[in-house]
């Protein structure tokens, strides 16, 4: 949440790569509003009843921010090759205007590709095994529970993730482009620092689809799976990527540590609550040890 108030009121904040990181907080977001209080409830108190209304909302709201973070990882990649391959132009190709319809775009595409799947799934008929395979709903689990014929929900299942594994080769074929366009560099030292801004963004991508291709893979192919193996993989599906992508925002933490620096003593007291938090994780997890420590000094002795 601070990280999406801070790019909302840092004007400093105001640039492509952060808007891109601020829609990859709201998925991430999305999806733990979406899952987290039905798993914990199932771990902390053993409750693992579920109403069929709930557990088809769940899964739209599920399948849905995925496909909002698999469509930002998609976009991301655009930023850097833009950045790298022409960056005088940069300001003026991705203006506010633009990200703003490349957001509304996206969520628009999300709501449409997902909308089918509670109603494809309300009007199947269930036998008396109910017992899901996750902690959460997903479409290619509910629907094999189903005793009527479901060829419709497969087929639309198999559309719904053929959309998911196109933005996954648009990805491949993005950073074709921008290594294309790094080796075309002269100085080796450019060529490591272009490399250096898509190092975090690889790693999102990769946190967030091997989940999926693998989950997707051992329901399709696993016939004598492990259910443990099976709740690991699904859990890891949700909560790994958003971890990972904490990461990612330290990128947006270390410009924020910048801002509150320039800020008279009366705002950053404002934001001291929500910048401890913040640089609590920070510690951990950025490489800038001396710079976190010299904030730290400064706000404690203010």
């Amino acid at each position: 949440m601070s990280v999406l108030n801070d790019s909302k009121t840092e004007p400093l904040l105001h640039e492509p790569m952060y808007y891109f990181l601020t829609m990859l907080a709201v998925s991430d977001m999305g999806l733990s509003l979406s899952s987290l209080p039905i798993m914990l409830r199932i771990f902390l108190f053993n409750a693992m009843g579920i109403s069929p209304d709930a557990c088809f909302a769940q899964e739209f709201f599920i399948h849905g921010f995925t496909l909002m973070e698999s469509s930002v990882l998609l976009i991301m990649p655009l930023d850097r090759f833009i950045a790298i391959y022409n960056p005088l132009r940069y300001s003026s190709i991705l203006t506010s205007n633009r990200l703003a319809k490349m957001g509304l775009i996206l969520a628009i595409r999300s709501i449409l590709l997902m909308l089918p799947f509670p109603f494809t799934l309300r009007r199947l008929k269930y036998c008396q095994k109910n017992l899901l395979s996750h902690s959460y709903c997903l479409h290619q689990d509910t629907m094999k529970l189903a005793c009527s014929d479901n060829k419709t929900n497969v087929i639309y299942g198999f559309f719904a993730a053929l959309c998911t594994m196109l933005d996954l080769a648009l990805i491949v074929l993005s950073y074709v482009l921008i290594l294309k366009t790094i080796l075309s560099i002269a100085s080796l030292a450019e060529r490591l620092k272009a490399l250096n801004t898509c190092v975090f963004h690889i790693c999102a991508v990769l946190t967030f689809y091997v989940p999926i291709i693998t989950l997707a893979a051992m329901h399709r192919f696993a016939k004598h799976k492990s259910p443990l193996v099976v709740i690991l993989i699904a859990d890891m599906f949700l909560l790994v990527p958003s971890l990972m992508n904490l990461i990612v925002y330290c990128k947006i933490l270390g410009k924020l540590l910048n801002v509150c620096g320039r800020q008279e003593p009366e705002q950053l007291g404002n934001k001291l609550s929500t910048r401890r938090h913040l640089l609590s994780f920070a510690m951990c997890l950025m490489p800038q040890k001396s710079l976190m420590k010299d904030w730290m000094m400064e706000v404690k002795a203010m």
